[in-house]
């Protein structure tokens, strides 16, 4: 297995976001706690067991709990510190799911999967860990956020040193996160994308919030060297050039992917077999039909 993030890296940049807590860079968080919550709330059905893995801020915990949908909710965080007040957590490192096979109803996995080395094999884990007919919701960075930040610093390495290392992570796209679904073994399969676009006066108050978010750069094959002021000022000019409204703020993209799907159940629909069909397609199209010359 390619180690594509610095396991380390992530634990720290983690940490320092909750040390230096800022609730208006939590927003990503807010944002896909409420939309899983929302895709929670129009599910026929009661959760008796209900877990969230790394939500940080527990936001999408809280969220979930408020439709009244579960019974009771566990948190999995890698440290104690990320507990509210009298709160136990259940404790784990990012890429694994501690939880006891066919035991829950529902995982949440809010911005938490886009970091981890072995993405299939944490969504086996999770399909393991749920009960049969029980429902996977997540949250997903994917392609597209921070595409201005990446064009902007490749470049700006490129014009400074002649050459660049990677310093934006790879976000999957939605078909690849389809695959993953369906190779873990969930049924039903939903999953959709939204886009958001957040303004900023400058680079610096966006890697600000980055920082904040535990999002700065964990690749393993990342640069040790630091990057200097010059970097960054440069940096700053090319996004103003390239990625500024009329009104001189920058532009920076979030994409968020949005999963769902249940470990199966033989009360689940089942797809038509081939051939099953009890009309033709001609018909309800109201046109003529012709054989294929062979």
């Amino acid at each position: 297995m390619d180690m594509i993030f610095d396991r380390t890296a992530i634990a720290a940049n983690r940490r320092r976001a909750l040390k230096n807590a800022d609730p208006k860079a939590a927003f990503l968080l807010d944002i896909a706690a409420a939309e899983l919550a929302d895709r929670l709330a129009v599910v026929e059905r009661h959760f008796e067991t209900a877990v969230e893995l790394h939500g940080m801020t527990g936001a999408a915990a809280r969220a979930a709990v408020a439709t009244g949908k579960i019974g009771a909710m566990t948190r999995v965080e890698a440290e104690q510190a990320f507990a509210a007040p009298n709160e136990v957590l259940a404790m784990a490192p990012l890429e694994d799911v501690p939880i006891e096979p066919q035991s829950a109803n529902l995982v949440l996995a809010p911005l938490c999967l886009h970091l981890t080395n072995d993405t299939p094999g944490v969504f086996i884990q999770i399909r393991r860990a749920l009960k049969p007919d029980g429902l996977f919701l997540a949250a997903i960075p994917g392609a597209g956020t921070l595409q201005e930040l990446r064009d902007v610093l490749l470049a700006t390495e490129a014009e400074m040193t002649g050459g660049a290392s990677p310093r934006v992570i790879p976000f999957a796209d939605v078909r690849d996160v389809g695959g993953l679904l369906q190779r873990a073994g969930f049924a039903l399969p939903v999953i959709d994308a939204e886009t958001y676009t957040v303004r900023y006066n400058s680079l610096f108050p966006l890697m600000k919030d980055l920082r904040a978010m535990g999002m700065t750069n964990p690749l393993a094959a990342r640069s040790r060297k630091p990057p200097t002021r010059a970097f960054f000022l440069r940096a700053a000019e090319i996004y103003a050039e390239r990625y500024s409204d009329p009104d001189g703020r920058i532009r920076a993209t979030f994409s968020i992917i949005y999963v769902s799907g249940w470990a199966p159940h033989e009360s689940q629909q089942k797809p038509l077999q081939p051939g099953s069909a009890k009309a033709r397609l001609a018909d309800a199209l109201r046109v003529d039909e012709h054989k294929l010359k062979q």
